[in-house]
């Protein structure tokens, strides 16, 4: 598991109120897996943008459903 991935779980786990990392995996998707509704997902992204100095637009953020696809985003940001 990457760095990123870790911190993506760490704040999800945080945002969404999930007491175990290990139900969290990287194809799990946010709504669907995960339980969060728009506002939990909105929290979420204005979370990960803190966690990583980093900002993601709202088209990218409704193109994001799952945490792989969240920790690629957030590693092309970083590494632009």
């Amino acid at each position: 598991m990457s760095d990123v991935e870790e911190r993506v779980i760490k704040v999800t786990t945080k945002v969404l109120g999930i007491k175990w990392h290990s139900e969290i995996r990287s194809g799990s998707n946010f709504s669907l897996d995960l339980g969060a509704d728009s506002l939990d997902v909105t929290e979420l992204v204005m979370s990960l943008e803190d966690e990583f100095d980093i900002e993601i637009s709202d088209i990218e953020a409704d193109n994001i459903h799952t945490v792989k696809e969240a920790c690629n985003y957030i590693e092309e940001k970083l590494n632009a």
